[in-house]
């Protein structure tokens, strides 16, 4: 097994320990391997070793490295957790089957109008900023139901959850009241009558906390490929 082999292994079994140890069930956390920065061979080797889903932050090098793998493409699942301008909605819409990072209206219009009609919805959750982080992207905790309730009307978009990346704290009892927070924002909106199924909760130092919490979906890139 290669390296990254062994790393998705190890980050595998770190996900089910945690799951053991909340009562979860494995299955119901899936791993999104964040492959930014690290080029399409490094993605082609952890395919390889069985991982499907990818995370990309910058639009241009994610698109490359989708055409770059154009071979693998029925095979891989291909995730924008970056912030996402205007200017790039529309390559977004026409290479990208998620979108993680929805935090206006504008945006989700766009790639509405923009996801070709030949391939399936697009699938997309708001970003949240929990912890009220100046600096981060992100819907307001309060505005978060308005949102939802206007991204889940659009055609050619299906929406499938919440996603937040709180400022990083000290232990595991602060991670998971940063993630309890986004949590309870996602119960929310599915108390309202939408149906929501995809909590991106969790990086590589804070995996367990988050899945406390109830995330389904952890972004781990530092403990698959290493220090960028």
């Amino acid at each position: 097994m290669t390296m990254i082999g062994d790393n998705l292994q190890h980050v595998r079994e770190r996900i089910v320990k945690a799951c053991t140890a909340v009562g979860r069930n494995p299955a119901s956390v899936h791993l999104l391997a964040v492959s930014k920065t690290f080029p399409a061979d490094v993605v082609r080797e952890a395919h390889a070793a069985g991982q499907t889903a990818f995370g990309e932050n910058y639009v241009q090098e994610g698109v490359a490295k989708i055409q770059e793998l154009d071979d693998l493409r029925s095979g891989l699942e291909w995730h924008c957790i970056g912030p996402l301008q205007s200017n790039k909605t529309r390559v977004v819409a026409e290479h990208f089957d998620w979108v993680h990072s929805i935090d206006r209206l504008k945006i989700a219009e766009r790639l509405s109008e923009q996801r070709p009609a030949g391939l399936p919805p697009l699938q997309v959750c708001l970003q949240v900023n929990v912890d009220a982080g100046a600096n981060k992207s992100g819907v307001s905790p309060d505005e978060a139901l308005a949102l939802a309730r206007a991204v889940a009307a659009l055609p050619r978009l299906r929406l499938r959850g919440l996603m937040a990346i709180p400022e990083p704290a000290p232990d595991f009892e602060s991670q998971r009241e940063l993630f309890l927070a986004a949590a309870r924002v996602f119960e929310a909106i599915r108390q309202d009558g939408i149906e929501l199924d995809t909590l991106s909760l969790g990086m590589s130092a804070d995996l367990e906390a988050a899945i406390a919490a109830g995330s389904t979906m952890v972004r781990i890139g530092t403990a698959i490929f290493g220090r960028r």
